[in-house]
């Protein structure tokens, strides 16, 4: 493997530097005055603000961008063997990192790097380790798959003491990852595109915790089921959180403002700590919240500074963001788009002030929605009103013939107020007809459904949240 060292910069060129997270890592390795070049399709904002850095950038991508003095390439997976820069740097020799891998070299150059991973609850948690540590004023690099308000994005360079990065699973890319600390939130089925089961996707994750050195640190969910699995065979500290009483943290106590925003009182081990109070909704930022203030607190933060840091935060973008208002109802985007995440989302949803509480699903891949079919209708089955759409694709084909009138089907089984209308406009049209003033309506999943909820805004008299 190609190393990257910060006191040893080399020119490295990004084959499509413009994607939000190639942009991320180059303005990284920039900071660090390493020379950066890179090509796209076209330009962008991002690009735009990488060549102000210093960056060169070629458009389009072509043969000749691969030029000698390139000491190492980096591409993502969209990039196919045909592309003419891969075939070029293959040619001639040159060293090429994915991009997880480079993620990982740059890691290594960092005091702490800290990884949060899990099925689902990775950029909440990485944004309010970030803004524990910001409150410290710690000055932490940050990857998170979000757009943060605090760090303007989804990326912050800082000092070289702190990374921390959402760790992704999907095809094994933090096992290219050199972590010192680990959060492992979750072990769900998910990515099943690329994972065989639920015991392959659990196989992952324990290679994952077992790349912790000696003198790292794991901070675990106890209620995973058969967690000793991903920690038995560990030489490093293991901290754990949960419901489980026997958990190292856990909450008690719990109560809820008029917004859904929870409080509680933690515990160590048993021992009373300090009284929490979350800015963002739902039981299930609990127990994200309880593994930041484990990593926070084996950082030796000091509480008072934990608390303040949770406290002012209040959630990224798509994570039950309140966009506004239109005929008395309020409009809010959630990225979920797994059945724990739409689960925890609905219940967070219950807790705040509405008449009746509807729910716009755009399913997310034909893999996905085929096998978990079941779970899906019920957890979207708990919400009043359901208004199905078209699968967003994203990578796949839908080799299955499955769609999302399949879902519709199981759901009516279960006797759920659920209607089947492929497209957006007519979503927009059917929501202005039958929502009610006072009612709440969530765009969810990962695709573009949030554009119903941005239309709806556009009506006369809507009210728009501010950001």
């Amino acid at each position: 493997m190609y190393q990257i060292q910060f006191d040893k910069p080399v020119h490295v060129h990004f084959i499509g530097i413009g994607g939000i997270s190639m942009s991320g890592l180059a303005e990284i390795l920039l900071s660090r005055k390493f020379p950066v070049s890179g090509s796209d399709s076209h330009e962008s904002a991002l690009t735009d603000q990488l060549a102000a850095q210093g960056a060169v950038i070629h458009y389009p991508q072509r043969t000749e961008n691969i030029t000698d003095d390139i000491d190492v390439v980096v591409y993502t997976a969209a990039i196919h063997p045909d592309n003419p820069e891969f075939r070029a740097a293959q040619e001639k020799n040159l060293p090429m990192l994915t991009r997880a891998q480079l993620l990982g070299e740059i890691m290594r150059n960092y005091k702490e790097a800290i990884n949060v991973s899990g099925t689902h609850g990775k950029t909440t948690t990485t944004s309010m380790i970030t803004e524990i540590l910001l409150e410290a004023h710690k000055d932490p690099t940050v990857s998170v798959g979000g757009m943060l308000k605090d760090i303007g994005g989804n990326i912050r360079v800082g000092g070289q003491e702190t990374f921390v990065v959402e760790a992704c699973e999907y095809t094994n890319s933090f096992l290219s990852f050199f972590p010192t600390i680990e959060v492992i939130l979750n072990v769900e089925a998910d990515h099943l595109d690329f994972f065989k089961d639920i015991d392959d996707i659990r196989h992952s994750f324990k290679l994952f915790a077992e790349k912790l050195p000696e003198d790292g640190l794991l901070v675990i969910n106890k209620d995973i089921k058969h967690c000793e699995y991903f920690t038995q065979a560990l030489k490093c500290r293991v901290v754990t959180f949960g419901h489980e009483k026997d958990a190292d943290y856990t909450a008690n106590f719990i109560s809820y403002d008029k917004f859904a925003h929870p409080s509680y009182t933690l515990f160590y081990k048993g021992e009373e700590l300090a009284k929490v109070e979350l800015g963002v909704t739902g039981e299930h930022n609990i127990y994200n919240s309880l593994a930041a203030i484990a990593v926070a607190r084996s950082l030796d933060i000091p509480m008072e500074v934990i608390l303040r840091g949770l406290k002012r935060f209040t959630g990224t973008d798509r994570r039950f963001q309140k966009k506004g208002s239109v005929n008395g109802f309020t409009i809010i985007d959630d990225y979920a788009h797994h059945p724990q995440e739409i689960a925890a989302t609905i219940e967070a949803a219950k807790k705040y002030p509405h008449r009746k509480l509807w729910i716009v699903f755009q399913p997310h891949t034909y893999s996905r929605t085929a096998a978990l079919l079941d779970d899906f209708a019920g957890a979207l089955s708990q919400a009043d009103e359901i208004v199905l759409a078209d699968i967003y694709a994203a990578r796949e084909k839908n080799t299955i013939g499955i769609s999302s009138d399949d879902l519709r089907k199981h759901m009516l089984e279960q006797n759920t107020n659920v209607y089947y209308i492929p497209k957006f406009e007519d979503i927009e049209d059917f929501l202005l007809q039958h929502v009610e003033e006072g009612d709440v309506l969530i765009t969810m999943g990962a695709g573009d459904i949030y554009k119903v909820g941005d239309d709806l805004l556009k009506q006369p008299g809507a009210i728009v949240e501010e950001a």
